[in-house]
């Protein structure tokens, strides 16, 4: 707020000086979700988002260093939920192979935060969270999370992750918010999931072979690996790539990458729904991931404008070509609706759901 001008009776400067304060007062209690921080250098704008993002390294740094004691410090003691569902990703993350962890503060005041019942003093956030797999992203995945913090006897701290859901400020939802990750790894492919290890054995196997069946094809211009992530549920399937559960209920598998990206993007991601996984042979299992693996190996060459029979066309020929079987025909509707509206989609084709940057470019029956 600009300072006052001029020269005034001194009660009269009593007043307005009275009547900026409760005006400020009420300004930081609707936009802040409590009491208005003191009128310092303290309370600027600018101090207070460098004390959010000190808050933010420190808390990545324990999350990356395995250090639960610095975790908890920076998660405030009266915010039990939230405190208690934290805890519970901190041990879910344990076997997560994490090379890098981060937070970046894209704004304050992102949401609406009702007045706290203490007077506390919050802060609603935009925040981008970037992580890498070692051996596997060479540029950090990222998504958005819009996160509560509070401030308490001078201390920052995070306070909650859902009073933006309201206004539709909803973060994303990452495997190790849905239970405790296991990790399998196999001579190409990472697998991270939430059921038991032998079970996702089976996904490291199928991800080995497709691996140099789709090299033998493609050659050599990509990683040659692939991460696959297998959630427990359909509902978790679709709360990962953001989607609605009924549109994937058939389907076995998607694939997200940057269509178009240069080879340092962060490694893609093959999503599995495991309920119609499961009702497939043993050879439409190994099909299923050999035709998402192409898509891996593709995504450099595919943007927004590849025509969708050609993306699965290739897709679907390496996955049968050695088979002595013929893939299932692409519906004409589809492909239609792919040649016209490239950028639209059909009542057959829902639209590409995002997660942080990626755009999903495969869904396999």
């Amino acid at each position: 707020m600009a300072a006052l001008s001029g020269s005034r009776r001194r009660v009269a400067a009593r007043g307005w000086v009275a009547a900026l304060a409760v005006l400020a007062a009420l300004a930081g209690g609707c936009t802040s979700g409590g009491q208005a921080p003191p009128a310092s250098s303290a309370s600027s704008a600018a101090t207070v988002d460098a004390a959010v993002r000190r808050l933010l390294d420190q808390h990545a740094a324990a999350v990356l260093h395995r250090d639960q004691a610095a975790f908890l410090a920076g998660i405030d003691p009266r915010a039990q939920a939230y405190r208690t569902r934290q805890t519970a990703v901190f041990a879910n993350l344990a076997q997560v192979p994490l090379a890098a962890w981060s937070y970046t503060l894209v704004r304050t005041d992102a949401f609406a935060l009702a007045p706290s019942a203490d007077g506390t003093y919050r802060v609603a956030a935009e925040v981008r969270l970037g992580y890498r797999l070692t051996g596997y992203d060479t540029e950090p995945v990222e998504s958005t999370a819009y996160l509560t913090l509070s401030r308490r006897d001078g201390h920052w701290y995070l306070a909650g992750d859902e009073d933006g859901t309201a206004s539709g400020h909803r973060g994303a939802v990452q495997l190790w918010d849905q239970g405790p990750v296991q990790v399998v790894r196999g001579a190409h492919s990472l697998v991270l999931g939430l059921g038991d290890e032998a079970a996702l054995r089976g996904y490291a196997d199928n991800a080995d072979a497709a691996v140099p069946a789709v090299t033998r094809v493609w050659g050599s211009g990509w990683p040659g690996k692939v991460v696959v992530e297998v959630p427990a549920t359909l509902d978790q399937m679709a709360a990962l790539i953001g989607a609605t559960a009924d549109d994937y209920r058939d389907i076995a598998a998607v694939t997200t990458g940057e269509l178009g990206a240069d080879a340092q993007a962060p490694a893609d991601r093959v999503i599995v729904n495991p309920a119609a996984f499961a009702e497939l042979s043993a050879f439409g299992r190994q099909a299923v991931l050999t035709h998402e693996t192409t898509h891996v190996a593709t995504r450099l060459s595919t943007t927004e404008n590849t025509p969708l029979w050609l993306s699965e066309g290739i897709a679907d020929w390496v996955a049968y070509r050695d088979s002595g079987r013929t893939a299932p025909a692409l519906p004409k509707a589809k492909v239609a609706a792919r040649l016209t509206a490239p950028a639209a989609a059909s009542a057959s084709e829902p639209a590409a759901p995002r997660r942080a940057r990626k755009a999903r470019i495969k869904r396999t029956r």
